[in-house]
């Protein structure tokens, strides 16, 4: 249902868009090399979001695969349109359209998308979870620290390497300790990941 209504959400700005297509194309041969530039540019962008009603059908309807296609499809448009779609994708329950969803959420790094990202660090899944402490040091929010730093204590390779990554992308210098005990982790991910990110913490 929320796929239909986001597809009719859409379909009603279409004609908004083809206006301003039609607005644009002129300027391809306008006298001012800038003037073409920019013109060519928003027409670009505006020919991806003129594909967003294909994708989201895709979607609804599609095969596995080609659902996981469109979601990276709608990271690469990008823009406030995209942001529903990928948390509604997010919230669902097949693990591959979720992971792919939290990943591209992640990229984008909108706003909109952290509270849906940090509610998805309670995941079962514990690959899901690390994709979703991934995504938030894209953010680099110093607000997320404190949700990231407990599985600094995972000591699994994995959740405590991708806090280690995610923590060293916000560089607060007071988890300079923290990191520096993970140097001597059993795993090799975790030490490679606490390494880099001292590297990227700022000097108190």
């Amino acid at each position: 249902m929320l796929e239909f209504l986001l597809i009719i959400s859409f379909m009603e700005k279409f004609e908004s868009l083809r206006a301003r297509q039609k607005a644009l194309i002129p300027l391809l041969k306008d006298t001012n090399s800038e003037v073409r530039a920019a013109a060519a540019e928003s027409l670009e962008h505006l020919e991806g979001m003129g594909n967003l009603a294909e994708i989201l059908e895709l979607l609804k309807r599609g095969p596995l695969p080609d659902k996981i296609r469109a979601i990276y499809a709608l990271g690469r448009i990008g823009g406030e349109a995209v942001m529903a779609p990928l948390m509604y994708c997010a919230s669902r329950p097949e693990e591959d359209i979720k992971s792919a969803a939290i990943e591209t959420l992640g990229r984008l790094a909108h706003p909109k998308a952290l509270p849906t990202l940090i509610e998805k660090l309670q995941e079962p899944n514990t690959a899901i979870r690390a994709k979703a402490i991934e995504a938030l040091g894209n953010f680099r929010d110093p607000s997320v620290v404190p949700l990231l730093i407990p599985f600094l204590d995972e000591n699994d390779g994995l959740l405590d390497a991708e806090a280690a990554l995610a923590l060293g992308k916000v560089g607060d210098s007071s988890l300079e300790g923290k990191l520096i005990g993970l140097l001597a982790s059993s795993s090799p991910r975790t030490r490679e990941a606490a390494a880099r990110s001292l590297g990227n913490l700022t000097l108190s």
